[in-house]
Formats: structure tokens, C-alpha cells, sequence
């Protein structure tokens, strides 16, 4: 985890995503740790994961921040590119293990790209 100290603020939320397989949003996190520490420190611990490779964040429905344990990403780069599924009946969020290729653009760099798609999760459709 490079350089990140390993404190109890960050053990608290790295142990949500132990529990929890697939993405959580900003605001779930901070309703669940509110009683254990402060917005602030929430957001500036997800901010140091997401830098150092150990999360990755995309927007959901509404523009809210999702977080996701990355795989395979380091300091230097996230490398697991991938969509993001969004339950529009649960709200549930998960990470889909599909390749994704983005395509080169004539005369532009791309930085960044967001999937999302949304739809009826397997629980949903049943």
C-alpha cells in the first residue's frame, strides 16, 4: 500500500470493502463510519486508496462518487479497466469483469473513461 500509514481510520474503511464485494458509494460511507470518525477524514482517506492504487471511483446514477477495490492498479496506474453495472430497482453497484477497449481518438489524448450501465440486477430480475 506504498505510503499510506496504516491508521485506524484507514483500517475502519478498508474493512468495508472486506465486507462488501462490490462498490460502495461516498455517501454509504459516510453514514456507516460517521460515529467512528468525521466526513473529512472519510473523504481524505478514500482520496490516499484512490491514489495509491488500492480503490478506483467512478460516478454513479445522480453524479454520486462509487468506490471499488481495485485490482491489479498501483501508485504508478490503475490498469483494471472495466464498466460498472448499477441496479436501477436496488441500487446495488458492481464492478463487471468484462474487457473494455477504448478507442484511439485522432488528435486527442484520453485520460479517463466511465461506463455505467444500469438496469435490473440478478436479484431484481427474479
Amino acid at each position: 500500500m506504498g505510503i499510506i500509514r496504516k491508521t485506524q481510520s484507514l483500517e475502519l474503511l478498508l474493512g468495508e470493502f472486506q465486507e462488501d464485494s462490490g462498490a460502495i458509494s461516498a455517501k454509504e460511507l459516510v453514514k456507516r463510519l460517521s460515529s467512528q470518525m468525521n466526513k473529512t477524514t472519510i473523504y481524505r482517506v478514500l482520496d490516499k486508496l484512490e491514489d495509491d492504487g488500492v480503490l478506483h471511483s467512478f460516478l454513479g446514477k445522480k453524479g454520486i462518487k462509487w468506490y471499488a477495490k481495485c485490482s491489479g492498479c498501483s501508485k504508478s496506474g490503475h490498469i483494471d479497466v472495466h464498466p460498472h453495472f448499477q441496479c436501477l430497482d436496488c441500487g446495488k453497484v458492481d464492478c463487471l469483469d468484462i474487457n473494455v477497449t477504448i478507442p484511439k481518438l485522432p488528435n486527442r489524448k484520453v485520460m479517463a473513461s466511465q461506463i455505467l450501465i444500469q438496469g435490473k440486477c440478478e436479484a431484481c430480475c427474479a
